[in-house]
């Protein structure tokens, strides 16, 4: 498990260095020569994706001796989340396409592709701005649901609800007062709490008196 929180994280901090690259002032140029470094990211993106969505799919049997309808929650809120991650996927790709288009076009319309490009970035950031909310709603729930269970020590599921409540405000501040990068630090708390989960279970795992007791 602290594995798939690894390749999670792993995955969504590489494509945004992979995808960050070509966007410049001249990404409608910048797509087409960078090409590997795009397909590369839309991949890592895919990973991540396949992660989000097989992690609640694996805590479901142990979740839902504790609390079946918030089990269920929270598999429901990662798949929504997983879903978002594939249009973040989607978009580069459709960036990709409209790059070559321009570079091979022998007159290109320079305002028609800047229209339509810019309107892929935006469905890109405004996705990831928004997708935090069922984020937000899984790691409320997943760490509420570990806090009750005892799985883990309650100081670790504490401090993943203070970070997962810190990042759902990055949804209103992002849309009402600030530009979506400068709340992104917002997202740091959760970060490293994930992290430190990851290690945890890949070094010592669940409470296993706590899942031993629950099978009785």
């Amino acid at each position: 498990m602290g594995v798939l929180f690894l390749t999670a994280l792993g995955s969504s901090l590489l494509s945004g260095v992979f995808l960050g690259s070509p966007i410049a002032p001249d990404y409608l140029v910048a797509f087409s020569t960078n090409e590997n470094n795009v397909l590369i990211g839309v991949l890592l993106m895919l990973v991540l994706t396949a992660s989000v969505v097989s992690i609640p799919i694996m805590m479901f049997p142990i979740f839902k001796k504790h609390n079946e309808s918030l089990a269920l929650g929270y598999v429901g809120a990662r798949i929504f989340e997983g879903f978002s991650d594939a249009i973040m996927a989607i978009s580069p790709l459709l960036l990709l396409t409209l790059s070559r288009e321009y570079v091979t076009a022998e007159a290109p319309v320079a305002s028609y592709f800047q229209t339509s490009g810019t309107l892929l970035i935006a469905l890109s950031d405004w996705v990831s701005v928004l997708e935090n909310i069922p984020y937000c709603l899984g790691a409320l729930t997943f760490y509420y649901l570990l806090y009750q269970s005892k799985l883990l020590p309650r100081w670790l599921s504490v401090w993943g609800l203070i970070g997962a409540t810190l990042l759902l405000t990055r949804v209103p501040l992002s849309m009402f007062v600030f530009d979506p990068l400068s709340t992104a630090i917002l997202a740091i708390p959760i970060i490293v709490n994930e992290v430190v989960l990851a290690v945890w279970l890949i070094h010592k795992g669940f409470n296993s008196s706590t899942i031993a007791s629950k099978s009785v």
